[in-house]
């Protein structure tokens, strides 16, 4: 079965901001869940549509018969990176303090003619 991956580091979003859209097109067709990441209109949506598109580039230059209707989302993983701390100011001479999350966001998608799906 092939499989193929492409994977962003440092992604400035929160990680609970794209698993949610992550479980939502997982096991989907990709170019299904290109479909429905466009119409999605939230930033973690088009984040993964670009990652998305970057693993099928990277099917393509594997195999050049590949088409987008041989693959469907094996995995979406999504874990979290560093976090930036600042602070700001806040009432009676105090400070709170600001994170600033990133993400790691690894798809893996896989030939469905191949292995099987269910």
């Amino acid at each position: 079965m092939m499989e193929t991956k492409a994977t962003l580091r440092y992604g400035r979003i929160g990680p609970q901001k794209v698993r949610d859209i992550g479980v939502l097109i997982l096991g989907k067709e990709a170019k299904i869940a290109l479909g429905l990441l466009a119409n999605l209109q939230r930033r973690g949506a088009f984040i993964l549509a670009k990652l998305i598109k970057s693993a099928l580039s990277n099917a393509k230059s594997k195999n050049p018969k590949t088409t987008p209707e041989d693959f469907y989302l094996k995995t979406v993983v999504v874990d979290g990176g560093p976090v930036a701390k600042r602070s700001r100011a806040a009432a009676m001479g105090r400070s709170t303090s600001i994170k600033k999350r990133t993400s790691h966001i690894t798809v893996v998608l896989a030939n469905k003619k191949n292995g099987s799906k269910s």
